[in-house]
């Protein structure tokens, strides 16, 4: 069951993360080809990348997590090992699924070219950083990982092309892997405010991150919204 603190957190992101899922709707509505390989550039990057200033990438969390195999059942659960590589083999599949998509619009293989980090998603990984030395503000910023899942939700609506067709299946499966991430992050914010000036502080950071989302989502679905419209939709979708 969501306590009232999970709710009041999910209410500051809430009206960021529907922006993100409606700026992507709208993007995918006339789409072509073209317009489905500048984002998956971008997004494959993030595959490759996932929480950029949480994490360090995905090849160096992959090598660190193997480098550590010798520690199961040591200095490491098992249960909790199992749950780090399911995550990180979760995420090259996302990467794997969304190139394949990248690979059918571009009739080419792909390289490592393909992969872009935007400017607001550096920005992003920026300010992450600046967050994660604070262990509040650091559960801030796994809560607002993958902006609710939002673009996922989108894509897997998707029909009628062959690019929709295979953009549906696989949003469909990442959508299932991400989905309950931010309700399982909101456990662990709750349990580190004590306070009213942390509940103020974590809300900041919340609105913050997810606001800087919507400014990385923008750039990588160019055109799908102005920023007069994203104003209104955030204030429109705001609670309480």
């Amino acid at each position: 069951m969501i306590t009232d603190t999970e709710q009041t957190l999910m209410d500051v992101a809430w009206p960021y993360w529907e922006c993100e899922g409606e700026i992507a709707k709208r993007y995918y509505a006339s789409a072509t080809d073209e317009d489905h390989a500048f984002y998956l550039k971008a997004q494959l990057w993030k595959e490759l990348h996932p929480v950029d200033g949480f994490f360090n990438g995905l090849h160096r969390e992959l090598k660190e997590l193997a480098d550590r195999f010798p520690e199961v059942d040591k200095s490491i659960d098992r249960h909790e090992y199992h749950f780090l590589l399911t995550q990180l083999t979760e995420e090259f599949n996302h990467y794997v699924m969304l190139a394949d998509i990248f690979e059918h619009v571009t009739g080419r293989k792909i390289n490592a070219e393909d992969t872009v980090q935007l400017p607001e998603e550096r920005k992003l990984g920026d300010l992450r950083r600046s967050y994660v030395n604070d262990e509040l503000t650091r559960s801030a910023v796994g809560f607002t990982e993958g902006g609710g899942a939002r673009l996922f939700r989108e894509g897997a609506k998707l029909s009628g092309s062959t690019v929709n067709n295979m953009t549906a299946r696989a949003m469909e499966i990442i959508y299932d892997d991400e989905k309950d991430h931010y309700a399982e992050q909101a456990k662990i914010c709750v349990d580190l405010i004590k306070t009213d000036d942390d509940m103020v502080r974590i809300k900041d950071a919340i609105r913050e991150i997810s606001a800087q989302r919507v400014r990385m989502r923008t750039e990588m679905f160019p055109g799908a919204m102005t920023d007069t419209e994203i104003d209104e939709f955030i204030t429109e979708n705001t609670k309480g």
